[in-house]
């Protein structure tokens, strides 16, 4: 028998069942828009992580403090020698390959704003904090260096504390005064939105205030979160975490051999780490949804055999009339395979929809790859294949004679 015919006779069967054909190949349906839909929810992830990182900058360096290890095991907080503004001012003034140094401190503090209060970051930096981490002013200015050494209380909002206190747009507030743990700031800008993705802490959600400010009337301590070092170029990098290294032991005295109580990060570190979470994040959605896939495998395996049982008269009939077990065995492989990528198909669009009706219904970072859709097709075929060849080797070792007498 020809190809083409065996073809034909393999799609008239399922014609012919079309309700047990479409049930059948549902679990492929289902499992393949499934990985299609967490592969892009993982894939969007990983790219807002990307998105994130590229926009603090690819020359930013931060330093935190770290848990120191002595005799005892692994100090506490309390014990660990912290970052202090000593040692923002050591690296601004020692450094040779720094371009910018920016502390900050934080503390979550109440903002009042007429009859509307909101719980925020209130963050005490310095003047250059615009241009260390890549914001931008929305209405108004940034405070100046003569502000913060003058300790002057003013602040800059985010866009999320603007919505959040009911105020209509930032030009409104500007120049207007708001209270911050019961002390009156007046505010001099608002920051441009950056968005909010990736697993970090909302950008727009927080209070910028001088950090002289900030020391001496909220937190009441010198005691810094962290430091921000622009390197002068991307090739200087290396150079400028040896230089922060060195000046910050000298600061804190470290003897040699002595680790370090600090940890220097670059944006290469973040996005490795936050990459490879994101990734094994990815693959987990994906196996379970890959679950579905071998349920629908199964499936199509359990249907296929109680076809042949069912046309086992049909298949004796064939063969006396010189069909081959090569024929039949390639006919019943063509059904299976055929239920699977036409599920596979319904899938991969059912996927792509979701996906992006979550992107616009719902604000989610989802991205459709071409090479996970093409993952799937191949799956789906393969699926079709591995669960179609025991069914059909049975159909194709019939007796032609056996199979006519049976009832």
């Amino acid at each position: 028998m020809l190809i083409g015919e065996t073809v034909s006779v393999a799609l008239e069967a399922l014609r012919a069942n079309k309700l047990r054909s479409f049930l059948t190949m549902l679990g492929i349906v289902i499992g393949v828009g499934a990985v299609i839909a967490m592969v892009a929810l993982g894939r969007g992830a990983q790219q807002s992580v990307r998105d994130r990182i590229a926009s603090l900058g690819t020359t930013l360096l931060t330093v935190f403090p770290s848990q120191a290890r002595g005799a005892g095991g692994v100090a506490s907080s309390t014990e660990r020698a912290p970052l202090t503004m000593d040692d923002a001012k050591a690296l601004e003034e020692r450094s040779t390959f720094v371009a910018a140094v920016q502390p900050e401190m934080s503390r979550s503090l109440q903002v009042q704003y007429e009859n509307k209060n909101d719980n925020t970051s209130i963050v005490g930096t310095t003047a250059n904090y615009l241009e260390v981490r890549k914001f931008a002013i929305e209405s108004g200015r940034m405070f100046s260096d003569a502000e913060d050494a003058a300790r002057r209380r003013v602040a800059v909002l985010g866009a999320q504390v603007v919505t959040d206190l009911g105020i209509a747009s930032g030009e409104a507030v500007v120049g207007s005064e708001i209270r911050i743990n019961g002390i009156q700031f007046q505010v001099i800008g608002v920051l441009a939105s950056k968005g909010q993705g990736g697993g970090f802490a909302n950008p727009d959600d927080q209070v910028l205030v001088p950090i002289q400010t900030a020391r001496y009337r909220l937190i009441g301590s010198d005691r810094i979160r962290s430091i921000s070092v622009l390197a002068p170029s991307e090739d200087d990098i290396p150079v400028t975490m040896a230089e922060v290294q060195r000046i910050l032991r000298r600061e804190h005295r470290l003897r040699p051999g002595q680790d370090d109580d600090f940890i220097i990060r670059n944006q290469a570190d973040f996005l490795t780490t936050l990459g490879e979470t994101t990734r094994v994040f990815t693959y987990l959605l994906a196996g379970i949804a890959a679950v579905s896939l071998l349920v629908g495998g199964i499936g199509i395996m359990n249907i296929m055999l109680v076809s042949v049982t069912e046309r086992t008269r049909e298949i004796g009939i064939r063969k006396a009339l010189g069909a081959t077990q090569k024929t039949i065995l390639l006919q019943f492989l063509i059904e299976a395979v055929v239920l699977c990528l036409l599920g596979g198909t319904i899938g991969i669009i059912l996927g792509a929809g979701s996906a992006i009706l979550a992107r616009s219904a719902f604000q989610w970072n989802t991205s459709v790859g071409a090479s996970s859709v093409v993952i799937a097709f191949v799956f789906a075929a393969a699926v079709g294949i591995l669960f179609g060849v025991w069914p059909a080797r049975r159909a194709a070792s019939l007796d032609a004679i056996e199979s006519l007498r049976y009832e």
